[in-house]
């Protein structure tokens, strides 16, 4: 995230998903409980069914590829039908209630984070008419990845228009970042795996859709590359503001690498809580940043590039748990936040 939007001090987030399947509700919850510099994120509500999970939410933003649901999951087809018109629906149905929740505030939130599946995910989790993946098709995955970042540009600006002058975050999440890069993504049929994608197409895509989303007035753009090596190197050499990792998930090797980075100026959003465990308290959460942050010689005075944020999974837990969450995770930014000014 630029300079600009954050002063200085640890913000919390997370990952996006929610409980239930009202998305007023879910607004409310969202915004009631991040305010200050924390980043409030526009809720998506898997529970709602297909056209509201991860990938047939990002395929509703697509530009002119029309996609329906099969029993091997979502596919892009010649026309559009049911399947998206219910994914367009809820799109809207989200944008719709993000407005009237933001437009009743007195003090509007003054960022928003938007969350889509990555161009390599999405190639990964879509089909071709046939049943084989669009990973296996490179004229196929370029089509994804121009349609995604024409239609990530028309969320911007559509976020934009009701947010009331938040400034909007983009986040792409890669889940299947790493299988894809080094080929161990299942064919069809599941008897052998496809090609491994070349990390400069990565690299590629993922500066096409950011770029189109700064171009569309996003302030910045944060990249989820998941976990792995591979991922995470490809993922330091793109434009993305922000990486955001799962704090377990980082040896010392990488946190090297990212201490180059935060140094360079990166923000990162680092995963502390499990949404789908008991949330350990405040102080330790905390401590698990600054055990990281101390051992690759950070001073506390850069904490200020840090988001806490979750895993995903908050869809699983009751609204009230998730809300729960929210709260602790605003806790431990203020924990952290401590520390770094008294650095």
């Amino acid at each position: 995230m630029p300079d600009e939007a954050r002063d200085g001090s640890v913000a919390a987030t997370a990952a996006g998903d929610w409980p239930g399947t009202d998305p007023l509700e879910a607004n409310r919850a969202v915004r009631g409980e991040f305010g200050g510099a924390n980043i409030p994120f526009l809720p998506s509500l898997p529970a709602r069914g297909p056209g509201s999970d991860a990938v047939g939410r990002t395929l509703g933003v697509l530009v002119e590829l029309p996609f329906d649901l099969q029993p091997h999951g979502w596919r892009l087809v010649p026309r559009p039908g049911r399947d998206q018109r219910r994914a367009d629906s809820a799109l809207s149905s989200d944008i719709s209630a993000l407005g009237d929740v933001a437009g009743a505030e007195e003090r509007p939130a003054s960022h928003l984070k938007l969350h889509l599946r990555g161009p390599l995910s999405l190639a990964a989790g879509a089909h071709l008419h046939g049943g084989e993946r669009v990973l296996i098709d490179h004229g196929a995955r370029r089509e994804i990845y121009e349609s995604l970042a024409a239609g990530t540009a028309n969320l911007v600006r559509r976020v934009a228009a009701v947010a009331r002058g938040a400034q909007i975050l983009l986040q792409l999440d890669e889940p299947d970042a790493e299988d894809v890069l080094t080929g161990r993504v299942p064919t069809a049929s599941g008897y052998r795996t496809l090609r491994a994608v070349d990390r400069r197409e990565a690299t590629e895509a993922w500066d096409l859709v950011t770029s189109s989303a700064i171009a569309a007035g996003a302030t910045g753009t944060v990249l989820a590359p998941g976990r792995g090596d591979v991922a995470l190197d490809a993922a330091r050499a793109v434009a993305a503001s922000a990486l955001s990792l799962d704090l377990a998930g980082l040896g010392d090797r990488q946190w090297e690498a990212l201490a180059e980075d935060v140094e360079a100026g990166r923000q990162l959003f680092l995963a502390v809580l499990e949404p789908r465990a008991v949330h350990p308290q405040v102080r330790v959460l905390a401590e698990s940043v600054l055990a990281a942050w101390r051992r690759v010689g950070l001073p506390v005075t850069e904490l200020g590039s840090v988001t806490v944020t979750t895993r995903a999974g908050l869809e699983s837990r009751s609204p009230g748990d998730a809300v729960r969450a929210l709260t602790r995770l605003a806790q431990v930014a203020d924990a952290l936040d401590q520390v770094r000014s008294e650095g």
